[in-house]
């Protein structure tokens, strides 16, 4: 209920606030518009108010701004000087920007206002790598600092591993380090093309690297658990399992996991006392597999979070400069993956659609108000950055025509404008049905 809840809250915040953007240009030029709509399909609530029909319809998968236009039917004598088509090319280009364009000032208000209740940096430090990994095949090793990417220089985690899941299909990509005992060194990634590159799409860009260690106490209990029945608290130090020492929280998981339904003798550590359980591992089907679960999650190393954390509060000016930072980097960085995906160096495999939004949607709800607003700003300059683009059926699409038409002194032909409509619904619904099938991959893969 929550993903619903969110996903469709995110939808009429960012799409009606898109269309808004149309609307309010195209009055401010003095275009009679007809209707506004926040969704598609036949509308289950219409409200009229001067000349405007506001709806809500059913499919939430976008919206439209409809205006007084010649070449969609009969417009009345009287209407003409407020059809869209009979405007100059300048005011229209100005009416079809200002939706992308609200997106993306949207997004700089979004950043900024969360950033101004705080900021959390995570140093572009390795904490985990995991085993038989695209990373742990480079050589990545815990305690590793990322400096850069390809001789880009990182500062945060999050600009770490985006360069280097950006680059993962173009070839290699080399990771410059200093290793944990101060040592240059270099981690070479040579994924491109391999099943491995493909599953890290699916799993969103995970290559094995993670910015934090955990240790072999027990951070969180499942009520109702095996764990819990068999007495296991937060705070326990794990020793052994059926008298084999735990050498780390991995050795823990892979025992557990390979124990599906049999019996299990636990020996743990707490409060400098040493105790013996016996608890029986759930059985779970994964990826066509029985593994199993007894309900406990690992403590993080607090030492090392502090050393990898970095919190802070910024000004309200300075977290609304960091905001409009955060959104031109994005946009950079959207721009750079479509390059990227139409030179074929970058997989398709990265593209999401509306589950995976859901799905992000409800987890960001779950953090707290803060990484769901920072969530909305994402999605707001995708769906920003995505609209500029020259294709036709797009926003820019439209805003390619109406320049062209200004400097040429009149408009794209006809036939040039059903050709690229053509072109333009077809490479869209490949798109949608790439972002379908990759979201149903990743939900039933």
């Amino acid at each position: 209920m929550l993903t619903v809840i969110a996903f469709i809250s995110a939808i009429l915040i960012l799409v009606s606030l898109h269309e808004l953007g149309h609307f309010a240009v195209a009055r401010l030029f003095g275009v009679k518009v007809q209707r506004f709509s926040v969704g598609f399909g036949t509308p289950f609530f219409k409200k009229k108010v001067g000349d405007t029909e506001w709806c809500l319809a059913p499919i939430p998968l976008g919206g439209y701004v409809k205006m007084v236009d010649t070449r969609e039917g009969n417009v009345a004598e009287a209407d003409l000087p407020y059809a869209f088509d009979r405007q100059h090319p300048a005011k229209r280009m100005a009416i079809v920007a200002a939706g992308p364009i609200t997106n993306l000032v949207l997004a700089i208000v979004l950043f900024g206002a969360s950033f101004s209740f705080g900021v959390t940096d995570i140093r572009p430090w390795v904490g985990m790598v995991e085993p038989a990994s695209i990373a742990a095949q480079a050589g990545f090793q815990p305690g590793d600092r990322i400096e850069s990417v390809n001789q880009k220089p990182v500062q945060d985690w999050g600009q770490a591993q985006t360069e280097m899941v950006l680059n993962l299909d173009a070839g290699k990509v080399n990771v410059a380090v200093q290793t944990d005992d101060g040592q240059p060194a270099q981690r070479v990634i040579d994924a491109a093309g391999t099943p491995q590159a493909a599953e890290a799409a699916k799993r969103g860009g995970f290559i094995g690297l993670m910015p934090f260690k955990i240790v072999n106490r027990i951070g969180e209990v499942v009520p109702g658990s095996p764990a819990d029945k068999a007495g296991l608290k937060k705070g326990d130090t794990l020793l052994a399992i059926d008298g084999e020492g735990v050498a780390d929280w991995q050795s823990w998981v892979e025992k557990v996991r390979r124990s599906a339904g049999q019996k299990l003798t636990v020996s743990y550590e707490r409060d400098g006392n040493q105790y013996q359980t016996e608890l029986r591992p759930d059985s779970t089907v994964v990826n066509g597999q029985i593994i199993g679960r007894v309900g406990v999650g690992a403590m993080n190393d607090e030492a090392w979070d502090a050393q990898v954390r970095h919190r802070y509060v910024p000004g309200v000016a300075a977290a609304f400069a960091m905001g409009a930072q955060k959104t031109w980097d994005y946009s950079v960085l959207t721009l750079q993956f479509f390059g990227k995906l139409l030179t074929g160096q970058a997989s398709l495999s990265h593209i999401s659609g509306p589950i995976t939004i859901a799905d992000v949607a409800g987890k960001t709800a779950a953090i707290g108000l803060q990484s769901y607003v920072e969530f909305l700003a994402l999605v707001s300059v995708s769906l920003g950055i995505l609209n500029l683009l020259p294709i036709p059926v797009l926003d820019g699409g439209h805003l390619l025509y109406y320049a062209f038409e200004w400097l040429r002194g009149k408009p794209v032909s006809e036939r040039a404008q059903q050709i690229g409509l053509r072109l333009g619904i077809a490479m869209m619904l490949m798109l949608m049905f790439v972002a379908f099938f990759n979201d149903i991959t990743r939900l039933f893969g």
